[in-house]
């Protein structure tokens, strides 16, 4: 890797570096702030360019009456397909109901029933009903309004280009924003840059979605796991040659009544799974690509025609719909499986700890232990809310620590960094590791994607990086951390030779008993993912 060498135009310090500005992150930043640290968050984007923005179902969060931690961590336990730490699931679950507290609090207001109760729904693999929502289907929109109100310091279109270490542990951030390169000199920073979405052609994630924390966690020398296991949210709103981020269909208008049915009208999931539609999502988006492979057909489709009041429950859905001309209280809507959840991450303890002293991370970059092979429907906002306030008061353990870095400091930055085309590394992803795999296909991807990096299908990137806008600089990032993440996934992949959760081997349909545990990466001397083989401990504490 080549030396580059920068200027620096600006420097700060902090004692807490928020990296991303969602429900994690906000949480994390409000608590800290609240303990007396001084907290600086960098967003990429605006204040509503969150994954939380498009959050529509709700949170899942354990109810007053005829529900229990035990119910809700059950069903979490069973959803996760064998892989979840269950001691992490009750702590995340038991904080729900203090987390959500704190949020009404900030001024947000969820739905009420005509009984004056908070109104409740059920969603995919959930035993029953508990996922609290706002706005009908704008649940995460509240929740990023509410957290948005606390004014805490942000510095929007910002990003991190690197964790700076020492001996110690985390010493800072050198970031990039309109302002040129700079350094955030602090002892801690929180990583809570959402998931890896834009990997794919289809996604539910916003363009921001670019896998940032993995790639700067990996480079700190944390550990990541888990992430074969992309969750693809199955119904997501499908028209003809749709790419990008696609408008989902929240689980919520299954749970409401809402039926899915394929091109002759037959139901998809009948003798699939027990709660049939309401089946875990990565059953239900397995049966779908099924139904589609049986039918020649790429949609399959929900019939919520029946449901009475849909556009005021569903207002954000119904939006959608019509915008592709679709009338659900009259048309059949159409879906197909999209990618949306990754449920592995930087692999840290309940409170956003990694192995590296001052890293942390928390919301949809970590893996808590709490989602496993699969995420339950709706944990996620829940994980967000309780993990971030969690990271943001442990992060007080890092005050007096060294914090200082070298203005002269070595960086090897986005000139030296593998990137492959984006374009083309969405289609080799979405054709070789979407909702079903097989070993050829992640051979031959692996193999592609060498050869992208060695040949002339790789991004090229000037030596000289400091004439550049932040924004291209920002997006040569964006496409290194997809790449190499998308190194990181294909390893695990082809690794993991089995079916378990979301992810589903055609080559290995089943579950192995030998293979229930969770499969670690750490960066090799040369800069390359490797699995972690040695037995070394994926948890840091």
């Amino acid at each position: 890797m080549t030396a580059v060498s920068i200027s620096i135009s600006w420097e700060t310090d902090a004692d807490l570096v928020v990296v991303g500005g969602g429900v994690a992150g906000l949480t994390a930043a409000r608590t800290a702030s609240l303990r007396g640290l001084r907290v600086l968050t960098l967003s990429k984007g605006g204040a509503t360019d969150t994954s939380t923005q498009y959050a529509q179902g709700g949170i899942a969060v354990v109810a007053p009456h005829g529900d229990s931690v035990e119910s809700h961590v059950h069903d979490t336990v069973v959803a996760g397909a064998g892989l979840c730490d269950p001691e992490a699931v009750r702590c995340i679950v038991e904080g729900g109901v203090d987390a959500v507290a704190a949020l009404t609090d900030l001024g947000a207001v969820f739905d009420f029933g005509r009984d004056g109760e908070v109104s409740r729904t059920r969603e995919g693999g959930h035993s029953t009903r508990r996922i609290i929502h706002a706005g009908g289907d704008a649940t995460g929109a509240e929740v990023q309004r509410a957290l948005n109100t606390a004014g805490l310091p942000v510095l929007f279109g910002a990003a991190a280009v690197e964790i700076v270490t020492g001996p110690d542990g985390v010493r800072g951030v050198i970031a990039v924003s309109d302002k040129g390169f700079g350094i955030v000199h602090a002892p801690a920073v929180l990583l809570a840059t959402g998931g890896l979405g834009q990997l794919y052609a289809c996604s539910t994630n916003p363009p921001g979605a670019t896998a940032d924390g993995i790639a700067l966690a990996l480079r700190a020398g944390a550990m990541v796991s888990d992430l074969e296991f992309l969750q693809f949210h199955p119904t997501v709103l499908f028209t003809p040659g749709g790419l990008g981020r696609r408008p989902l269909i929240s689980e919520a208008v299954r749970g409401e009544g809402a039926v899915l049915v394929d091109s002759q009208g037959d139901s998809v999931t009948a003798g699939v799974h027990p709660r049939g539609d309401l089946a875990p999502r990565d059953v239900v988006s397995r049966a779908i690509e099924a139904r589609m492979r049986a039918l020649g057909t790429d949609r399959v489709y929900l019939d919520a025609r029946a449901l009475d009041g849909f556009e005021q429950r569903f207002p954000t859905i119904t939006a959608s719909c019509r915008a592709a001309g679709i009338e659900p209280s009259a048309d059949l809507i159409p879906v197909a499986p999209a990618a949306h959840f990754q449920c592995g991450g930087v692999v840290t303890d309940t409170y956003g700890r990694t192995i590296v002293p001052g890293l942390y991370a928390a919301g949809e970059v970590a893996r808590t232990g709490l989602n496993g092979a699969n995420r339950l429907a709706s944990n996620s906002l829940l994980e967000g809310l309780v993990v971030g306030e969690r990271a943001g008061a442990a992060a007080v353990e890092r005050l007096g620590a060294a914090a200082r870095i070298d203005s002269g400091v070595y960086f090897g930055g986005v000139a030296a960094l593998p990137r492959a085309d984006r374009k083309l590394l969405q289609e080799l992803m979405t054709e070789n590791a979407a909702v079903v795999r097989d070993g050829d296909g992640l051979r031959g991807a692996v193999l592609r994607l060498v050869g992208m990096l060695s040949g002339g299908e790789a991004d090229e990137t000037s030596e000289s990086v400091q004439g550049n806008s932040a924004a291209a600089i920002i997006q040569d990032l964006e496409d290194s951390a997809l790449t190499l993440t998308a190194r990181t996934l294909l390893l695990t992949a082809s690794a993991r030779t089995e079916s378990r959760g979301c992810h589903t081997r055609s080559d290995y349909p089943d579950p192995r008993e030998e293979l229930r545990r969770s499969t670690a990466v750490r960066l090799g001397p040369d800069g390359r993912p490797q699995l972690v083989t040695d037995g070394s401990d994926t948890r840091p504490f």
